[in-house]
C-alpha cells in the first residue's frame, strides 16, 4: 500500500499522471487545492478528449485513502486510453479537498467550473460529499463516490449522485454481528470523531449492538493529538472491546494510549482506519492483534483481481492497490461505460441520465445500482494486524461459528 504518493503532471492526450514520491508535497502545495491538467485537442489521432474529475484527500493527515482512490482512477484511465477501440481519450483532473467539509464546495466549483468534464469520482470522504453534493446536483454532474459510507448521503435529495461502496447501515449491522458473535464482547465502547462518516458508523453499530442485547456506551471526541484521557475514560468504564468510528490517524493514537494504559480488550475500527499507516503511526508492537472491518476486500490477494493489480503495479511503478483503490477503479470505469455507450455526442446531463442504468462486472463486486444511488450488495471483511500485516480473516459471515 502507498505510503507516500506521486505528484501529478500533464501529459497530453492521455492522463494526469504521477511523478516519483518524494516531491509529493510540494507539488501540491504548489498549485493549491486544485490540481488540474486542463487540456486543448487530443493529439491521440484526433479523438475527441474527456475530463474526469477526482475529488478526495490528497493532503492532509488521512491523506493516503485518497491517494489510493486516485491512484485507482489513474489506472483505469491508463488502460481504458490504450483502448484503440475508444472514439475518445480520458485526462484525469483533481481537485484535492482535503479530507475538510469545510473544503468540499471549492474543491467542487473547481471541477463544475472545467466544461470539458463529463463526472467526478469522488468525494472520498463523507463529510465533502454531503457538503459539496448540492452543487453536483445544480450543475447536473454526475459524481460517483468509492467511498462515501454515511447512510444518510442517498437520503438528502441529491440527484447526482451515486456509490459504489455500501453505506455503513451494512457495515455497522456486521460489525455490531463481529462484536456480538466472534469477540463475544460482554460491553463495547463505541467511540466516534463527530464527523459525518464517524457519527454515522457509530449509529449503526449502536444500533446493532442493541439488537444483539450487548450493552455499550457512546461517546464522541474531536480528533486531537493525546488519547491519553480518553484511554483513562474507556478504561475505567469496563467495556471488553471498543470500536472507533474514524480515521486511521486516530485510530493509531487512541491504539497507542489504550495499549499505554494496559487495556487488554479488543479494540476494532472501520474502514477509513483500513491502511498500513495505521501501523506505521501507531507502531507494529501497539497495532498488533487491532481488528478494522471494512466494505471491502483486499484486491492483493483476490484471485480474481489479479489483472487489475498486475495493471495498478504498472502504473504505479510497482506500489500495490491500497483501501478505496479497486472501488476507485470501478466507479472510473462505470463512468467510461457510460461514455462509450454515448460516444463523442455525450454531454452531462446524457451521462448523468444513463448512469442509474450501469449494470457490469467490477474488480470490487458487480457494478448495479438501487434506484437512491446506493450500489446493489456488499460483502463485510475482518482485517487484523497479525506479525506488523494487515491480514484478511475473511466476511462477518464466515468467522460466526454456527
Amino acid at each position: 500500500m502507498t505510503a507516500t504518493p506521486r505528484p501529478l503532471r500533464t501529459r497530453p492526450a492521455r492522463t494526469v499522471a504521477l511523478r516519483p514520491m518524494a516531491a509529493l508535497v510540494a507539488g501540491f502545495a504548489l498549485v493549491g487545492a486544485a490540481l488540474t491538467a486542463c487540456g486543448g485537442d487530443s493529439d491521440d489521432g484526433g479523438k475527441k478528449e474527456y475530463l474526469i474529475g477526482f475529488q478526495g484527500p490528497l493532503s492532509g493527515d488521512s491523506q493516503q485513502l485518497g491517494i489510493n482512490a486516485y491512484n485507482g482512477v489513474l489506472t483505469a484511465v491508463e488502460q481504458l486510453n490504450q483502448d484503440k477501440s475508444l472514439p475518445f481519450t480520458l485526462r484525469i483532473v483533481a481537485s484535492d479537498d482535503q479530507g475538510l467539509p469545510e473544503q468540499g464546495p471549492t474543491a467542487a466549483q473547481k471541477l463544475i467550473d472545467n466544461p470539458k468534464l463529463m463526472a467526478v469520482v469522488g468525494p472520498v470522504f463523507s463529510g465533502p460529499t454531503k457538503s459539496s453534493e448540492p452543487l453536483y446536483s445544480q450543475a447536473g454532474l454526475l459524481s460517483v463516490s468509492p467511498s462515501a459510507t454515511n447512510p444518510a448521503l442517498t437520503d438528502l435529495g441529491f440527484t447526482s449522485f451515486y456509490r459504489v461502496i455500501a453505506p455503513d447501515t451494512v457495515q455497522g449491522a456486521a460489525a455490531a454481528e463481529f462484536l456480538a458473535k466472534v469477540v463475544k464482547a460482554k460491553r463495547v465502547y463505541s467511540l466516534d470523531d463527530r464527523s459525518e462518516y464517524g457519527t454515522g458508523l457509530s449509529g449503526a453499530i449502536e444500533r446493532g449492538l442493541e439488537q444483539a442485547d450487548v450493552p455499550f456506551t457512546h461517546d464522541g471526541i474531536n480528533p486531537t493529538k493525546d488519547y491519553t484521557s480518553q484511554a483513562t475514560k474507556i478504561m475505567a468504564d469496563g467495556a471488553d472491546a471498543v470500536y472507533y468510528s474514524g480515521y486511521y490517524p486516530e485510530y493509531a493514537l487512541l491504539t497507542k494510549a489504550l495499549r499505554g494504559k494496559g487495556y487488554d480488550g479488543a479494540i476494532l475500527s472501520g474502514d477509513g482506519s483500513n491502511d498500513d499507516q495505521f501501523i506505521r503511526q501507531a507502531g507494529t508492537a501497539n497495532a498488533e492483534g487491532a481488528l478494522i472491518t471494512c466494505p471491502c476486500s483486499d484486491a492483493n490477494t483476490d484471485p480474481s483481481a489479479a489483472a487489475f493489480v498486475a495493471e495498478y503495479k504498472k502504473v504505479n511503478s510497482g506500489l500495490k492497490p491500497g483501501t478505496y483503490s479497486g472501488e476507485a477503479y470501478d466507479a472510473t470505469n462505470a463512468i467510461a461505460s457510460v461514455l462509450r455507450k454515448l460516444g463523442t455526442d455525450a454531454n452531462r446531463e446524457s451521462v448523468r441520465t444513463a448512469f442509474g442504468s450501469v449494470d457490469m462486472p467490477g474488480v470490487t463486486k458487480r457494478i448495479k445500482f438501487e434506484r437512491n444511488g446506493d450500489v446493489q450488495g456488499s460483502t463485510v471483511y475482518v482485517y487484523q494486524v497479525k506479525d506488523g500485516q494487515r491480514t484478511v480473516l475473511g466476511p462477518v459471515s464466515s468467522l460466526i461459528k454456527p
